[in-house]
């Protein structure tokens, strides 16, 4: 569990913990243009996502702990480049090593834990995985601010210390785990994921762009329509798909995925949200925002430990998910009605980020265990990888709409804008966690379920 659970800390920690060093990086490297900074953010999160399900059915195909520590070796030499990156260029290609790496590890280390762990106590040890992840999400303002202090290039050194730690201990306490998978995955198709989703979010991007043409925006449009399609295509065809198409169609594995999509959508573009409002309206120093956004990360961690597994056996996965992003879209709205450009921490913010917390830790947990309890155990690696790719591909999109509404500059208005948005979206994810609870009963009294 402590080895798993590190490894999914660091991984998830790297999509967010960058959001804090803009300003720095920025300065450091002369990048004007906020779209250009921010590939540092989405090239990381497209990378991941397009790799998660190949690198799940390497898992089931050649063993999880193998993928794992390969992973985990391929994230750490990715972590150095970045540390050492002299260009903008060449740190967002380091972050496409770092991404590809954590694409091998988080497959891998949910399908270790559920084969290590009796059926009974999944529940519980899954969402431990899952607050663990969604701590570091939460936790990467906070940390990323203080480190920030000494050099931005420290929110990426401070994996190496603990990911060898972990690479050292894992191979003596890491169960071999094969699930039966079979067939080398579509590559490919993966790849035509990647310029698909990228291209996607070029061009949302780029809307507001002084020199954006309507004729740059439409060819970007256009390829990642035929990228994406490629990817669906031959999704359909090939043995060991890029996309796990068979795992979509059962029910609770499409409707948790899309309530994922949606609601990593408005977490990601919340965590960047804040981090501005925090530097550029308040006029906070990095280290102060990430202290003021810490207890986020505190209630994320109380509420998936203490609370969701115990309302998820009682009232089930589709209800308690669809509990937690009311919740967190009652915490947006609570922001739209309070926060100001005069800042007023305890009484206007605070309060807000106890409800999303708390709907984070209510969220990931609930959606994070569907695959254990829908799929068969062959398909662990591939069904939690659509999950995670589901999760990744909603921030990037979060993330990239958040970046094209402040393009045109960073003010209250901006900020409340994207508050609309980001609440849109958490609502939206309720409805279809709603869906999950209802399509799951419907299953289960059909008999299609174990």
């Amino acid at each position: 569990m402590l080895v798993v659970s590190v490894a999914a800390f660091l991984a998830s920690l790297d999509l967010f913990i960058v959001n804090i060093a803009f300003p720095e990086i920025r300065s450091a490297f002369g990048a004007t243009d906020l779209g250009a900074l921010s590939w540092v953010l989405n090239a990381y999160t497209v990378v991941f996502a397009a790799f998660l399900n190949p690198a799940g059915r390497l898992g089931d195909r050649y063993g999880h702990r193998r993928i794992f520590l390969s992973g985990l070796t391929v994230f750490l030499l990715g972590s150095l480049a970045c540390g050492l990156s002299p260009s903008l260029a060449l740190l967002i290609a380091a972050r496409v090593v770092q991404a590809v790496g954590a694409a091998m590890l988080m497959p891998s280390s949910l399908a270790l834990l559920m084969a290590a762990v009796p059926a009974e106590r999944r529940t519980v040890a899954v969402s431990t995985w899952a607050a663990v992840g969604a701590m570091a999400a939460a936790l990467g303002p906070p940390i990323g601010g203080l480190l920030v202090e000494f050099d931005w290039r420290w929110i990426f050194f401070v994996n190496l210390p603990l990911g060898v730690l972990a690479l050292a201990v894992a191979p003596g306490v890491l169960p071999k785990v094969t699930t039966g998978g079979s067939g080398v995955p579509d590559l490919f198709g993966a790849l035509s994921l990647v310029v698909g989703v990228a291209a996607l979010v070029w061009a949302i991007v780029e809307i507001p762009a002084a020199d954006a043409t309507v004729a740059k925006i439409f060819a970007a449009a256009a390829l990642a329509v035929g990228a994406l399609g490629l990817a669906i295509w031959r999704s359909t065809r090939h043995h060991t798909p890029a996309i796990d198409l068979a795992a979509i169609r059962v029910h609770p594995m499409w409707s948790s995925s899309v309530a994922l999509l949606l609601f990593a959508a408005a977490f990601g573009a919340m965590l960047l949200g804040n981090v501005m409002l925090l530097t550029t309206i308040w006029h906070e120093t990095p280290a102060l925002a990430g202290l003021c956004l810490s207890p986020g990360p505190v209630v994320v961690v109380l509420v998936s430990l203490t609370l969701a597994s115990r309302l998820i056996s009682k009232h089930g996965t589709g209800a308690i998910a669809a509990l937690g992003a009311a919740i967190y879209a009652a915490g947006i709205v609570f922001w739209l009605f309070r926060v100001d450009v005069e800042p007023h921490y305890l009484a206007d913010f605070l309060p807000g980020q106890i409800l999303t917390g708390a709907g984070v830790g209510l969220v990931i947990p609930s959606l994070s265990g569907v695959t254990g309890k829908a799929l068969p155990a062959n398909q662990w690696g591939s069904g939690s990888a659509l999950t995670n790719t589901a999760r990744q591909l909603g921030t990037v999109l979060g993330t990239a709409i958040l970046t094209m509404v402040y393009q045109s500059g960073i003010s209250m208005s901006s900020v409340r804008f994207g508050w609309d948005l980001i609440a849109a979206s958490a609502a939206a994810a309720a409805l279809i966690a709603v869906a999950l609870a209802f399509g799951w009963k419907t299953t289960l009294e059909g008999g299609q379920l174990s």
